[in-house]
């Protein structure tokens, strides 16, 4: 149980999970320690409203806490690990933390391998429209609110789920969104069939009175839903959905369609997001404000007035014919989805700077990348960020380069080392190229470079 009155200390607070729990923690009045390797911005924030902040992990770091926290990037030999565990003070996970954090609250859960940030955003966004006055915890800042996370008075929590690491099965919605199952983190799942199964589990702990929106165009999460015994609303692009779309418009990074709930026209839509993917999104947050019984001027002005969120097409730069966009896209499915979506700006060239993540997820997925740049017309890969795994040999960001090149000989592909992309980009970008940087690591830092470079030209 968590307690104002306690000191919690966090191994990793900077975070983007982690720092949301110690926000919420921070206001409502508890003291908070944490640790991180760098100082960043996150850790900086924190330290101003309260936390206090050790950069770099020490044994001392804990030696005052009550409580320690950790996310799934530390490892069991950490120094405050094994401090804490020689102390005896209690150790829990990130994900454990929050579902105290939860108690009391109708909680709404979103997971899924892709989609999670921006559908946590669209629900938080809902309900705040709607006067519900929800806590959120987001994966992501939310630009609306300019933070990832935020304690509300009223009765809902909205929170983004984690699957990476299983800690998903410590929460007990009473209402959860699940955008779709694929082939990810299979570094801790090991097989696909392990990675089904805690999903299904995950669908058995929503609450009985409550509801489960799934997304019907995932063959396998479709099949889930039919096993369960919960209730549960489908939400797709395809008519066999109880909510999808109609008559659909895309734009440049915005959409509008006719949505119908059981083959009854329900409300034209328009959302302040682009690509099919986003549709899907929103249709699960329409599903979860009709269950909520939230007015439908609601509804339509949450998804309209949505400001978006942080790294998921989010443009940088858009001055004097120079559109800069970065997104945290890092598997091929959301590669695929983002470069769709780019596609309604009409820019001249798009050019896709990507960033792998991880050794093992380009090991896995090598053939799945080399088929995700199709709507790119200039290519530019770059070294792996590791996320703290140590290297394969023979996997590098040279096979993803080699893999593209094979299936598009034509294309424009090359393989830079980091420190080269930006002085690259600066002589080939042109007015009216749309530059896309890629990637769950630092490579949004590429792109925040190169928008004060091109600010400082013009």
């Amino acid at each position: 149980m968590l307690y104002k009155n306690k000191r919690y200390h966090f191994i990793g607070i900077g975070g983007i999970g982690m720092s949301a729990i110690v926000r919420l923690l921070l206001n409502s009045g508890a003291k908070v320690s944490g640790s991180d390797l760098k100082k960043s911005m996150v850790t900086d924030e924190l330290k101003s409203l309260g936390a206090r902040i050790f950069i770099g992990h020490s044994p001392d770091n804990v030696k005052e806490a009550d409580l320690v926290v950790y996310s799934s990037a530390i490892k069991d030999d950490n120094p405050e690990i094994t401090e804490t565990i020689k102390l005896k003070i209690p150790l829990i996970k990130r994900a454990q933390a929050l579902a105290e954090l939860m108690r009391d609250k109708k909680v709404i859960t979103v997971t899924g391998s892709h989609g999670k940030t921006t559908t946590t955003s669209l629900a938080s966004c809902l309900l705040f429209e709607a006067g519900l006055f929800p806590t959120v915890a987001i994966g992501g800042i939310l630009k609306n609110i300019n933070t990832n996370a935020c304690l509300g008075r009223g009765d809902f929590f909205v929170a983004e789920a984690d699957e990476s690491d299983g800690s998903f099965l410590f929460y007990q919605p009473k209402y959860s969104i699940i955008t779709n199952i694929d082939y990810e983190h299979l570094d801790y799942y090991k097989d696909f069939q392990n990675e089904l199964n805690m999903f299904k589990d995950f669908l058995e702990r929503t609450d009985k009175d409550g509801c489960i929106f799934g997304c019907d165009d995932d063959v396998n999460l479709k099949t889930l839903l039919k096993e369960c015994s919960r209730r549960f609303v489908t939400f797709g692009l395809k008519e066999s959905a109880h909510i999808y779309p109609k008559n659909i418009r895309l734009g440049g990074l915005t959409a509008e369609f006719d949505c119908y709930y059981k083959n009854k026209f329900v409300e034209r839509f328009n959302i302040a997001l682009g690509g099919l993917h986003n549709i899907c999104n929103a249709l699960s947050v329409i599903a979860l404000g009709l269950e909520l019984g939230i007015d439908l001027i609601h509804i339509k002005n949450a998804l309209l007035n949505y400001k978006g969120a942080g790294r998921r097409l989010e443009v940088k730069l858009d001055l004097a014919g120079y559109l800069i966009i970065d997104d945290y896209a890092h598997h091929p499915t959301e590669l695929k989805a983002t470069l769709s979506a780019v596609k309604n700006l009409k820019a001249q060239r798009v050019i896709a700077v990507f960033q792998p993540h991880r050794y093992s997820r380009t090991k896995l997925l090598l053939d799945e990348f080399g088929e995700s740049f199709d709507n790119a017309d200039y290519v530019i890969v770059t070294d792996i960020y590791s996320a703290g795994e140590p290297p394969i040999e023979g996997v590098s960001g040279i096979n993803i380069y080699e893999k593209i090149k094979k299936r598009s000989p034509d294309k424009k592909v090359i393989f830079l080392p980091k420190d080269e992309l930006v002085p690259h980009l600066l002589k080939i970008v042109q007015s009216g190229d749309l530059v896309l940087t890629l990637g769950a690591g630092d490579i949004v830092r590429i792109g925040d470079e190169l928008v004060e470079k091109i600010k400082g030209k013009g």
